[in-house]
């Protein structure tokens, strides 16, 4: 296995694309052995704390509404949109996790359109999606911000309704450690250079992850003509000892590590 180096440094659109596309084809079946269960072939899970769509009902009433799920991975969130009568459409970077997307539709009986693609240049009409959710998918992988919410603006109908979650930003203040150490505030917030994981071997940039502060994600829904209705910042449940990444019980109980905003189209 190749070792990685860790650095913070400016990452562009198509590099941040093209390393974030291989790394998840290769992750993309130990991502699904690991939190496979956890998901649900068919459910909806906004983040490590486990909070259910079906408990928190941010999207509406999916009901005979087009919906569509930008970073889907195999298609949990998109299936489960499915089953509560709603026609739900995934999109994904990593054709690794389409593949188990499609595998998962034919065990479950419930199949999802899904076409490989990026946030960035969403391969739809306007004004096509009453819904539009991303449930830690691409946003935080991609540079160009501003392009991928505007895109989520075109392709939704007025009044229609973005809903997403990404790591709390505040987060980025600290190591990502489940342990004690994660604790210990040491990243200047308002930094906004990624975190970036670099092929030593070959010097390729071999995983990207960006940082927006709320007022940023706050101005780039304003910016796209969306309006913020609705702010959640899960709590960790008292009796959830699951660890993922950088999410745990001893970091969860003190410090939130998912944020989900949720604005509508004016």
């Amino acid at each position: 296995m190749n070792s990685l180096r860790v650095l913070r440094v400016p990452v562009d659109e198509n590099e941040s694309r093209r390393a974030n596309r291989r790394d998840w084809d290769r992750y993309a079946d130990e991502y699904q052995s690991t939190h496979g269960e956890f998901l649900g072939d068919v459910g909806f899970v906004w983040g490590p704390e486990g909070l259910t769509e079906e408990s928190t009902r941010v999207l509406g009433d999916v009901r005979d509404r087009d919906v569509l799920e930008v970073g889907s991975g195999a298609g949990q969130c998109s299936r489960w949109v499915v089953a509560q009568g709603g026609r739900g459409v995934g999109l994904d970077v990593s054709e690794r996790q389409l593949q188990h997307a499609r595998r998962i539709d034919a065990e479950s009986g419930i199949p999802v359109p899904s076409v490989c693609a990026t946030a960035t240049a969403l391969p739809f009409p306007d004004a096509s999606f009453d819904v539009v959710f991303s449930s830690f998918g691409a946003l935080q992988f991609v540079a160009d911000g501003r392009t991928a919410v505007s895109e989520v603006a075109r392709v939704l109908r007025p009044g229609g309704r973005f809903a997403f979650s990404v790591t709390h930003p505040t987060r980025w203040v600290f190591p990502d450690d489940p342990g004690e150490d994660g604790l210990v505030a040491s990243q200047p917030y308002w930094d906004r250079t990624p975190y970036v994981e670099v092929n030593d071997d070959t010097d390729e940039v071999a995983y990207v992850e960006h940082h927006r502060t709320i007022g940023d994600w706050v101005e780039l829904l304003s910016a796209a003509g969306m309006a913020l209705i609705r702010f959640d910042e899960p709590e960790w449940p008292a009796d959830h000892d699951r660890v993922w990444g950088g999410w745990s019980r001893t970091r969860g109980l003190i410090t939130p590590g998912t944020a989900i905003f949720v604005a509508v189209l004016r």
